[in-house]
């Protein structure tokens, strides 16, 4: 056992000992070192190493978010901490409990010109539930501290110290019990490679109550009777962990004749009688003749949601513009106003909240029906899509859904990646995630990779060529398993703005929207070690998926190239075929 000998050093590693927080993903860097030091000597602790800042803490946030617990991440001083903030963003509106903690110059050497040093303290605060800013230790380093920051000379280290644990114990406290990340700056003076086998201090341990949990005083009579009364409910369910709403539950909402439960593909719940492709359903509507009548019919009286943020534009858009009467958001912690027609938030865990309702609805409701025979007629024309159209994405994302094993984790990237997917249904054994925080293409294959670690089965992310390349240094490390595995979606561009309004056929859309390209990913697969397989045609992706998933000694990469020019036509065309 070895431990800096430096004092906040030392309390640091000692809190996230007492806590519990075990994974310590640290990338390269000298101010960092008596940080870096503490936590690969103490063998209590994982530690990882991610050279690249960005992908290191999306790295860390896959993790946090698998284990749903903190992971921390660690840098040297400068512009490394800013490479942190887009998963820093992602966590926060994705409520994972990443913890940053970034090593800092001591303040008199801040803007003055010296090297490797910017203003660190509070940097994150708009993303984050917590800055921690640590005081510098008076006893470390002190004639430096004399002779250039003898203002800081005005605390004790006795004072230094209280102070620090008190920030490093709330920081702590809203990462476990609110989910947020949070940020802990600890500013370190030269030398900083000093170890010591013992701690030269003893913690208190302090206890933070941050007041999360309670809960609101709802009149549940009051509520209860608006829910039985209602004779055309929606529940819409953003993203959502796996197998956290009860079977129960589950069946008591599908045999509600008066409730319509869609999902996506990231609410990971499934019943035969959800609704699993909410587009399908609302694009033959806005195609329609009798478009205002069919939406009427769709409006409901109560809208009730829980889970994360909302994929579909289409359903947004819809409710916003026929807004139910009421709109419930049932979460423990927060709730957005998506729709502009938020009513109540009621702060209890959505499986209680549902037994407290019970099966109210009344058998005469055709609510349910009527949109269940929608349903029934574009799952058949779907069928019938596939066998008409040629090989492209859309086809191609059919295959590779139907085929992944059951039980595995998938991620998914953002953009047409997530769109296509929410087309088709998953098998309900698979756990999928997706960064829908910020919806950003960054980190995606970091996060997966981080999210892996600990996993039991084996994991696949589907992505597409731009958040492939774009998070290319997530493959450098050597964390990669064996079993993991790639699905790389490569029609050469983003295609997605082929699909958006204002799509042209011109030289400048192609390079500043689309970014047409003719990469592969064959050399960056050689250099990281991963096996590559290539499919430009169907039956060359059935035979690729047959050899994709079995067993091997290196991680895989399923690139599958797709037509750039003719993928958005097929999408667009399937939603006129099913009108």
């Amino acid at each position: 056992m070895m431990y800096s000998d430096i004092p906040a050093a030392q309390t640091l590693v000692l809190y996230f000992k007492s806590k519990g927080v075990k994974n310590i993903v640290i990338s390269p860097g000298s101010r960092n070192a008596p940080l870096t030091i503490s936590f690969t000597k103490n063998s209590f602790f994982n530690c990882f190493s991610i050279v690249d800042e960005r992908c290191a803490a999306f790295f860390a946030m896959g993790m946090a978010q698998h284990l749903q617990e903190p992971v921390a991440v660690i840098c040297s001083s400068g512009s490394a901490m800013l490479n942190f903030y887009p998963a820093v963003a992602e966590a926060y509106y994705s409520d994972i409990p990443l913890v940053v903690v970034s090593a800092d110059r001591p303040s008199y050497r801040i803007d003055i010109g010296d090297g490797q040093t910017i203003r660190q303290e509070n940097v994150l605060e708009r993303h984050i539930g917590y800055s921690a800013n640590l005081k510098q230790d008076v006893s470390h380093a002190t004639k430096t501290i004399s002779k250039y920051g003898e203002s800081l000379l005005g605390n004790s280290q006795e004072e230094v110290q209280v102070h620090n644990e008190k920030e490093i114990a709330k920081a702590l406290a809203i990462a476990f019990d609110e989910k947020y990340p949070v940020h802990i700056n600890i500013p370190f003076e030269e030398p900083l490679y000093g170890r010591v086998e013992e701690p030269s201090i003893q913690i208190q341990n302090i206890e933070i109550e941050t007041g999360l949990g309670t809960s609101t005083e709802e009149n549940w009579d009051e509520l209860s009777k608006i829910w039985s009364n209602s004779s055309k409910k929606m529940i819409l369910v953003g993203v959502n962990r796996h197998s956290v709403i009860e079977a129960e539950v589950l069946e008591m909402l599908a045999n509600d004749p008066n409730t319509v439960l869609f999902t996506e593909t990231t609410s990971n719940l499934h019943h035969p009688d959800f609704f699993e492709s909410i587009d399908s359903i609302i694009a033959p509507i806005e195609k329609s003749e009798n478009r205002e009548e069919l939406f009427q019919k769709l409006q409901p009286e109560l809208l009730v949601t829980f889970g994360g943020l909302i994929v579909s534009k289409k359903i947004k858009a819809f409710l916003r513009e026929y807004k139910p009467e009421q709109h419930w958001h049932i979460d423990t912690k927060k709730a957005n106003d998506t729709f502009y027609c938020l009513t109540k938030h009621i702060k209890i865990n959505p499986n209680q909240f549902f037994k407290r309702m019970g099966a109210n609805g009344s058998d005469e409701s055709n609510f349910k029906t009527f949109w269940e025979h929608r349903k029934d007629n574009y799952e058949k024309k779907r069928k019938d899509y596939l066998k008409e159209i040629p090989f492209s994405d859309f086809m191609a994302f059919d295959r590779i859904i139907k085929t992944i094993p059951k039980g595995y984790q998938v991620h998914l990237a953002n953009s047409s990646t997530v769109r296509y997917a929410q087309l088709f249904a998953m098998d309900p054994s698979l756990q999928v995630f997706c960064n829908r925080g910020t919806s950003g293409i960054d980190g995606t294959t970091s996060t997966a990779i981080g999210s892996s670690i600990y996993n039991n089965m084996p994991t696949v992310l589907l992505t597409g060529d731009l958040s492939f390349f774009y998070d290319s240094n997530a493959l450098w490390n050597k964390y990669l398993r064996p079993d993991f595995r790639i699905v790389l979606i490569n029609n050469s561009g983003g295609g997605i703005f082929r699909i958006l309004p204002g799509k042209e056929d011109t030289e400048e859309f192609e390079t500043f929207f689309e970014t047409s390209h003719q990469l592969s990913a064959k050399h960056l697969a050689e250099m990281y070690g991963f096996d590559h397989i290539t499919a430009k045609n169907e039956n060359e992706l059935e035979v690729g998926l047959e050899e994709f998933y079995s067993s091997s000694e290196r991680p895989k990469i399923l690139e599958v190239a797709t037509p750039r020019v003719l993928n958005n036509k097929i999408l667009l065309g399937y939603f006129d075929f099913i009108s």
